[in-house]
């Protein structure tokens, strides 16, 4: 069973306290277009992220708020403005790196929030069934591409009846396998 793999740019997520901060008390987040996982939507919105080395401007927000504002980087872009962004499934935080946020209207420093996101594949209860995994297992999963075919592995499987059937890579994951826009896999055992 083949499912569409996604590339996911760099993005940030907030608190609705940090996005007041960011954008002005009040603030609400605008829709710009709806993303693969129900409920989930790119912003107009756009914050600069400042590590110890350099910034990276223009980095979209990601909506709706969050319980915790989180930054999700590839490796290259983490190591380029000199943070050391451990790998991690969203939202897992605690002890991750720190960073900067700047807005049109205020700064936020993040203790922690810097992550370089899991590869992972979102699935409903039925479609993990069919593709024979659980909520939380590690698998691999194989892309078939012009010339730079690879295989993944460390993919976590995240099981919810609220998700839609893809899987996440980043940035650099989807330049080491040369992905095209409309970029499917499966797993392999």
């Amino acid at each position: 069973m083949k499912f569409l793999v996604e590339t996911s740019a760099r993005h940030v997520h907030v608190t609705k306290e940090d996005l007041a901060t960011l954008f002005g008390e009040g603030y609400e987040l605008t829709w710009k277009k709806d993303l693969s996982q129900p409920g989930q939507f790119a912003c107009e919105e756009r914050v600069t992220v400042v590590g110890p080395k350099k910034e990276l401007k223009g980095v979209s927000i990601l909506g709706p708020c969050r319980k915790a504002t989180q930054v999700e980087l590839s490796q290259t872009d983490a190591r380029s403005i000199g943070v050391a962004a451990p790998v991690r499934e969203s939202g897992d935080l605690a002890g991750s790196a720190p960073c900067k946020l700047i807005g049109p209207k205020g700064e936020v420093e993040i203790s922690e929030g810097v992550i370089v996101a899991k590869r992972h594949i979102h699935a409903t209860v039925a479609e993990a069934k069919e593709l024979g995994v659980t909520n939380g297992e590690i698998v691999s999963v194989k892309l078939d591409t012009d010339g730079r075919s690879l295989v993944f592995g460390d993919v976590v499987v995240r099981v919810s009846d609220s998700y839609a059937l893809a899987m996440h890579i980043d940035t650099d994951e989807s330049n080491a396998a040369g992905c095209g826009r409309e970029q499917y896999g499966e797993i392999v055992r």
